[in-house]
């Protein structure tokens, strides 16, 4: 087979710093690269785009969009019409978009990837993506082979907003793969975090970007409500991510809670410094609002730091019972919650134990031979 994969959410392809979907695309172009000899693939990216010659393998062959410019100028031109054409030159297979659309022009045989649905449960966590929801995604979606969908949650999404067939979805999990230094002592840990960020106490650590969905307002609410406690008295709160939109009364509620000794914010850190932050933390708090998967719940899991996260959309899925999982509307429950689970010992044990188990069943091999599969499906071989 000629597959031919959308590469252009890809940031930093040596480093694979991307989030979201570009650190997806990353890691499943890796490991379908090293496991699949028999097909070719023909990698696109932008001009912008870095390193793209660490995916050139003996397999693969990278092309670059051409009439880069008219990206800034007709970026519907661009997007949906003159990379359809060029895609189209290329006679693939298969052709697969890991971020959700497929360019409107292009009708042969594609994938599309559709990591959540979070647009079309509440719009106004995503203003000013009319074009996008209305036309570019349901489009992409209708005319897809086959849709991969990263949970069931996420598929059972689709099958109500999108009114598709439940056969046309198929579940293909995310991996996890965070990368510890452990050469690194304790103590050495512990100098880099107060040095760089000025972390000088145990911590509670929050990951995401600072934006309504991931409800950011409530963990800081709920960690304000330990005062008194040994688990305020005793811990700071880190919240690591980049300033998304929105987030004035986040600011404004550290100053107003006299916070801003206690919280931490290190803005968007690199992939080595989150594995960093991720397994010195004591707890790992991700109540969101809505998430299509969740990995950051596995990160944390995997490096032996528990967890507590939501009880609503796909994250009872991924984290499954290696975490303490609260209605992230009740501020009071995670309050609680993360009390306990800063003070019980035993609880915190069996949580990293089960965390363990937990992330065991997510790989970047095991989601690379799963859409390997799907393609293979597709063109019936």
């Amino acid at each position: 087979m000629k597959i031919g994969i959308d590469c252009r959410t890809i940031l930093d392809p040596e480093r694979g710093e991307a989030a979201g979907v570009g650190h997806y695309t990353y890691n499943l172009i890796e490991n379908l690269l090293r496991i699949d000899t028999k097909n070719k693939y023909v990698l696109f990216f932008d001009r912008r785009v870095g390193d793209a010659g660490h995916f050139k393998k003996r397999n693969s062959e990278i092309k670059f969009f051409p009439f880069i410019e008219y990206k800034t100028f007709l970026p519907i031109a661009y997007s949906h019409f003159l990379v359809a054409a060029y895609v189209t030159r290329e006679k693939l297979d298969v052709f697969h978009s890991p971020a959700c659309t497929v360019p409107l022009a292009y009708s042969k045989n594609s994938v599309v990837t559709i990591h959540d649905m979070a647009i079309y449960q509440n719009k106004s966590w995503f203003p000013g993506q009319i074009f996008s929801t209305r036309i570019v995604v349901p489009q992409s979606v209708k005319k897809a082979k086959r849709v991969i969908s990263v949970s069931n949650y996420t598929k059972q999404d689709l099958v109500k907003f999108m009114q598709i067939p439940e056969e046309r979805v198929t579940v293909v999990y995310n991996g996890v793969d965070i990368k510890i230094d452990e050469r690194q002592s304790a103590e050495s840990r512990k100098d880099y975090l107060k040095n760089k960020f000025g972390i000088e106490k145990k911590y509670v650590l929050f990951v995401g970007t600072i934006q309504p969905r991931k409800n950011v307002m409530g963990v800081i609410q709920a960690f304000d409500r330990l005062r008194g406690t040994s688990a305020y008295d005793d811990f700071q709160l880190v919240i690591s991510g980049k300033k998304g939109w929105d987030n004035d009364d986040v600011f404004r509620a550290i100053r107003q809670f006299g916070l801003t000794k206690k919280v931490i914010f290190t803005g968007y850190i690199i992939s080595s410094d989150k594995a960093l932050l991720m397994r010195n933390a004591s707890l790992f708090v991700f109540p969101s609002f809505y998430e299509g998967f969740g990995l950051s719940i596995l990160e944390a899991q995997k490096v032996g730091t528990p967890v507590i996260t939501s009880n609503i959309t796909s994250m009872p899925e991924v984290a499954d019972d290696g975490a303490i999982l609260v209605d992230p509307y009740d501020t009071d429950a995670l309050s609680k919650a993360m009390r306990k689970a800063l003070t019980d010992q035993e609880l915190r044990n069996s949580l990293i134990k089960k965390g363990y188990e937990n992330v065991k069943k997510f790989s970047w091999e095991k989601c690379a031979r799963e859409t390997l599969g799907v393609y293979e499906e597709i063109v019936g071989k």
